[in-house]
């Protein structure tokens, strides 16, 4: 049978071998954390505590100051030593609540089972969610319990569950499907009832079979759930990508996939979710992959937010000693850091490590207007012409052309033969855009 996908996109070289066969392992609990309080999309989180003040692990430790906003909890127990500014892996000084351990990792409550969610009101699990300080786990960020609050016209009837992990290198979804499918599907459960729908997908790219397997044994008792195969190809795991390679739904430009009746999260999340639901434990961790050919020893590691990279790097034997660049991601859409002082953060997918064998430079050469660019954009776009408008900062055109419609996937840029920044450019045009958008807003108030 012909396997599902999308139309255009690229394949850039997987590398997954590194770590795609490493059992998750959970990293020992830190000495000290740097927990941000904005490490998801939306208005960041207001501090609960002061210096000096005793923490448990799960305590609330910053409160949303919006609807898409996500709380933030103490991932150990120990004393808050400072509330300041310090590097962040989006490459800013953010504010952060720095915890020092006291070696007990004590939780502030004990989390008993709970067997009878399908009892619960979907109001209910929606505010279990919001108050576990669940996000997008895929690397989006964007809080959960907005996803799960779609307006009354918006009808809802399809839940989408990303298990694409289309990023070259990244095994976290992966390793999670196989090891906890179980937990997996039970999320998947639970934001199917909490959304009031009747039919689940599960999308996972066919080069992941164990996955795919896994996943297909742990929803076998639900009819109302299919496990779909995916053709491998990036950058299908983009919610507008999947949703059209698993139901052959069209998201409308500018849209959203409320538009189409679906909404669409991700395996971490759905674990969370689970276990927020049923255990009534807040996000304190995550599976980061630690991978690349500048790592000693790849892994997929359980760890802590709020624990710094060095670590993570320390427990997979330290980096070669070729390592020139680390990101934090995927190769595709990863953030370069300067600095392993960072903290791991909701959003930290992966720690890539590369070499300089594997990090080529390579000089920008003026456009042929060849056009592969615009055969692989899955969404339709000039990028050539949108890049050149952010350059030359010609707002409107980039805008009329539709440059806020892009996902930043790199596509463009992986097949551009010219080696232009493309998505840099355009990503840079997208904030200057949204800026000036939010501040006429404002203008007007």
């Amino acid at each position: 049978m012909k396997l599902k996908t999308f139309k255009k996109g690229v394949h850039p070289e997987e590398y997954k071998f590194l770590s795609e066969h490493k059992t998750l392992e959970r990293l020992p609990i830190p000495e000290e954390v740097f927990i941000p309080v904005h490490q998801h999309i939306g208005a960041p989180c207001r501090p609960l505590v002061e210096k000096g003040q005793t923490v448990k692990t799960g305590e609330i430790i910053g409160q949303s100051t919006g609807f898409v906003s996500s709380p933030i909890h103490a991932t150990i127990s120990g004393t808050v030593k400072t509330i300041d500014n310090f590097p962040h892996p989006l490459g800013i000084n953010g504010l952060m609540i720095h915890i020092t351990g006291d070696g007990k990792d004590e939780w502030i409550k004990s989390f008993d089972e709970t067997s009878n969610w399908e009892n619960l009101l979907t109001d209910e699990i929606v505010d279990l969610v919001q108050k576990a300080g669940i996000v997008g786990l895929g690397g989006a960020a964007f809080p959960t319990h907005v996803k799960l609050s779609p307006s009354k016209e918006k009808k809802i009837d399809t839940f989408v569950l990303n298990g694409c992990e289309c990023e070259p290198y990244l095994t976290a979804d992966h390793r999670m499907m196989v090891e906890q499918s179980e937990e997996v599907a039970l999320g998947t459960r639970i934001l199917m009832k909490a959304l009031n729908v009747s039919r689940g997908v599960i999308g996972v790219e066919n080069n992941k079979p164990d996955a795919i397997a896994a996943m297909e044994k742990a929803t076998s008792a639900f009819n109302n759930i299919e496990v779909i195969p995916l053709k491998v190809k990036y950058p299908q795991g983009a919610e507008k990508m999947l949703i059209k390679a698993v139901i052959n739904r069209n998201v409308p430009t500018g849209g959203l996939p409320l538009d189409v009746g679906v909404v669409v999260n991700n395996v971490g999340t759905a674990i969370a979710v689970a276990e927020a639901v049923t255990k009534n434990k807040p996000l304190i961790e995550r599976v980061v992959s630690i991978t690349g050919d500048g790592i000693k020893e790849p892994k997929n590691v359980i760890a802590r937010i709020g624990t710094p990279f060095q670590n993570l790097i320390d427990f997979c034997g330290g980096l070669t000693d070729n390592t020139v660049k680390i990101i934090m991601g995927g190769p595709m859409m990863g953030i370069t850091q300067h600095t392993l002082n960072v903290p791991v953060i909701k959003a930290t997918s992966g720690i890539l490590c590369l070499t300089d064998l594997s990090v080529i430079k390579h000089k920008e050469y003026p456009c042929i207007q060849c056009g592969t660019c615009i055969g692989a954009c899955p969404m339709n776009l000039l990028p050539t012409r949108l890049a050149r408008f952010a350059q030359v900062e010609n707002w409107q055109m980039a805008e009329d052309l539709g440059i806020l419609n892009c996902v930043e996937c790199g596509s463009c840029a992986f097949v551009c033969p010219s080696q232009i920044p493309l998505v840099q450019r355009i990503r840079i045009g997208k904030l200057r855009i949204n800026e000036m958008k939010r501040k006429a807003k404002l203008a007007t108030v």
